[in-house]
């Protein structure tokens, strides 16, 4: 027992949450299942990123939240590879806020309140990481489980994440590899998840007031609660660990390329779309602001160091910079 518990705490930033007993106690239950998937890959990321930032080690800040729950932020900042790159779990309880819970509705979730109050649990991991080199893409990962008990005792829950890539520079290899990872953690469990959960990614992280994509995608999902609960899990579990796969052999092949100061302006520049992104349409970075007690350190640990916003910036034509801004306003099909 005690070595389950050591071998366990190595794996982890931090303690969990809920604390280790209370989970090894309710190890067969999905919430508990859960949590000790979003710790573990937030060591496996974690130890992944600083083993390629030497110079580099993760701040790791638990913090508690007086309605219940609390979290762990791992954060590297100005390294030599990564600028900023952050790791979060929150595993948070309580009761639904009445702007979060008429968010839910508008996505269609029939939510029946008990005297106006709807018990919920929340939890999953999220991570931004924004290297320095222009030619190593910024990547995002967030997967997560929610459950809310309605008046009359019955549970809805559902499961959403994704991973998804924004580069400053397109590199085709490099987004052929990371899309086929992620097709293939899809592929295990069902054919038309990849194609159907790529479109929704594409469709999702649009800037509707810019008319282009934050990224070259990857998958997302959101309110997944078919076809059962242990399939949904087991899907999220292989996704989850397709993020390790699917970027470090890219930050190893381009962090040491050479760069000029007009790449590191046209980063900081692609930088500022990805804030407008987070910002004005994120439904995470919304939740989190909208949620009493939640930490906003926390939520916005997804916005860069440094990002800029020029007037009216429109690259050469036939340019690198054309070049990506063209596969943002039409999304490809990476795979086929």
């Amino acid at each position: 027992d005690e070595k389950e518990e050591e071998e366990l705490r190595r794996r982890f930033m931090a303690p969990p949450v809920s604390g280790l007993r209370e989970l090894r106690r309710r190890r067969r239950e999905l919430r508990s299942r859960m949590e000790l998937l979003i710790m573990e890959t937030q060591g496996e990321v974690c130890r992944a990123l600083a083993a390629l930032d030497p110079g580099a080690a993760f701040a790791v800040d638990t913090w508690e939240r007086k309605e219940g729950g609390g979290g762990i932020s791992c954060v590297l900042q100005d390294g030599e590879v990564f600028e900023k790159a952050g790791v979060n779990v929150s595993v948070v309880s309580g009761l639904l806020s009445e702007e979060a819970a008429r968010q839910m509705r508008s996505r269609g979730k029939s939510l029946k309140a008990k005297d106006g109050k709807l018990p919920f649990c929340a939890m999953g991991v999220s991570s931004v990481i924004h290297p320095k080199n222009p030619h190593v893409p910024t990547m995002h990962f967030n997967y997560r489980y929610f459950e809310i008990e309605e008046a009359d005792g019955t549970k809805q829950w559902w499961f959403g994440g994704g991973t998804d890539l924004t580069p400053t520079y397109l590199n085709e290899e490099d987004a052929v590899h990371f899309h086929k990872t992620l097709k293939e953690a899809c592929d295990k469990h069902d054919l038309k998840l990849y194609p159907k959960y790529k479109k929704w990614c594409d469709d999702y992280f649009y800037i509707k007031h810019r008319g282009e994509r934050r990224g070259i995608g990857g998958i997302f999902f959101d309110d997944v609660d078919s076809p059962s609960k242990e399939e949904v899990f087991q899907f999220v579990k292989s996704c989850a660990k397709a993020v390790v796969p699917c970027y470090v052999p890219i930050v190893k092949r381009h962090c040491h390329d050479s760069f000029t100061p007009e790449e590191k302006q046209w980063q900081q520049l692609r930088r500022g779309r990805y804030v407008e992104f987070n910002l004005v349409y994120d439904r995470g970075t919304k939740f989190g602001l909208l949620t009493p007690g939640s930490r906003i350190e926390s939520i916005l640990m997804s916005l860069p160091l440094t990002a800029r916003w020029e007037y009216m910036h429109t690259p050469p034509e036939s340019s690198k910079e054309a070049e990506i801004l063209e596969v943002l306003r039409n999304p490809k099909d990476w795979v086929h």
